[in-house]
């Protein structure tokens, strides 16, 4: 929120002064209690006369959480400047102002972000009432969402001082186990290798989860580059080619044009380390796994196969949950975290994509992930922006 915790910034964008005055001091003395956070909200308003002012004063790094912006201006219309916001990326909450607003004029701008309308001529009730709807609702999802900011980062401090002390026990049992595996006899080896299999799994699980938590919370510094898909996925292909060359499972990378896009390598790597490590994993001895990468306008499609074990409908339904792991006579032998395609939903999420999955049990699975172009923003978090507008009548 702009400005201390209870003051709320209002931009007002009217050609009609009287109005305009009239507004700023019922404002001046309006008080909004919100009960839910226990804050009460205060308000300041600045004026501007048309849309360029107000744009300007944006562009000059002032703030705004509310704008009542009228309809009609001279020069850009009020649905021009709701354009420019969305395209900006501003998160302010705009209440329009009019006098002869159409049904499509109003679509447009709740499409374009319009929380509420306000009719000409309003009274100082009207005005009073809006802005106390737009004020709770601002307040609340702020609240909310600093309360899930907070629980992220006590999750990602709780895991990585976990991590951090569970590093050097699990390496010295490491050690003292490939001791054993070279000097103890034959009979006690497969006990051995089982043991040092569970601790690469507990490992693994730690890694994954760190992966998840920084993803989560932010903590992830990203370093976005144009990124050459296909050949990080040879490179992936490689990794996992000793495993599978040994069950006799085949990996192909269909054949077909460069594919780039704008990313964080590493968080491609992740998204393709895991979907290739699944398909060798739950895949049969002498199956296959075929990688498609496509990319089509503005959306990259990462796509695996695989002529493993599938799954019914009930378990991919959920498969994309943290720590859902399938439980049959086929899986459980297979070790695993749960975590890898949670945390492949979670990096298509963040590019503005998805990750699905068509299975049939007995018959393998096809995963398909979307993603699109990252946009680096000033504070350095890349989301693809989303607008969306409620249209709500007093």
């Amino acid at each position: 929120m702009a400005g201390p915790d209870n003051l709320l910034r209002v931009a007002m964008v009217d050609d009609e002064v009287p109005l305009s005055l009239a507004v700023r001091r019922i404002l001046a003395k309006y008080r909004v209690r919100v009960e839910e956070v226990g804050v009460e909200v205060v308000y300041t308003c600045s004026h501007f006369a048309n849309g360029e002012e107000f744009l300007a004063s944006l562009d000059e790094g002032a703030e705004y959480d509310l704008l009542l912006l009228d309809l009609k201006l001279p020069g850009m219309n009020g649905l021009d400047v709701l354009s420019e916001i969305s395209e900006r990326g501003h998160t302010i909450v705009p209440i329009m102002i009019t006098a002869y607003a159409t049904f499509d004029t109003a679509v447009q701008a709740t499409k374009l972000g319009a929380y509420d309308f306000l009719a000409k001529p309003f009274s100082p009730e009207e005005l009073r009432y809006t802005i106390r709807k737009a004020s709770e609702q601002l307040v609340i999802s702020r609240e909310a969402r600093r309360l899930a900011e907070e629980q992220r980062q006590v999750r990602f401090n709780f895991i990585s001082v976990l991590s951090h002390e569970l590093k050097a026990p699990l390496n010295a049992i490491e050690g003292y186990l490939k001791i054993l595996q070279e000097d103890e006899p034959t009979e006690r080896r497969p006990m051995i290798d089982r043991s040092l299999i569970r601790l690469d799994g507990m490992r693994k699980l730690i890694f994954d989860l760190l992966d998840l938590t920084r993803i989560e919370s932010g903590q992830k510094a990203r370093e976005f580059s144009t990124v050459d898909i296909r050949a990080l996925a040879k490179r992936t292909i490689e990794l996992f080619q000793g495993e599978a060359s040994e069950r006799k499972i085949g990996i192909t990378l269909r054949d077909g044009p460069p594919v780039e896009m704008v990313a964080d390598p590493g968080e491609i790597e992740i998204v393709l380390n895991n979907l290739v490590s699944n398909a060798v994993k739950y895949n049969k001895d002498s199956g296959s796994v075929t990688v498609l990468l496509e990319r089509e306008g503005d959306v990259v499609k990462i796509q695996v196969a695989d002529t493993g074990i599938g799954m019914t409908p009930e378990e991919s339904a959920k498969i994309f949950t943290e720590f859902t792991r399938i439980k049959n006579e086929d899986t459980y032998k297979i070790l695993g975290s749960g975590l890898g395609l949670s945390t492949i939903h979670k990096l298509a999420r963040l590019y503005g994509g998805d990750a699905t999955v068509r299975s049939e049990r007995g018959s393998g699975s096809i995963f398909t992930v979307t993603l699109r172009d990252a946009v680096p923003e000033i504070d350095g978090v890349s989301k693809p922006a989303e607008v969306t507008g409620v249209l709500q009548t007093s």
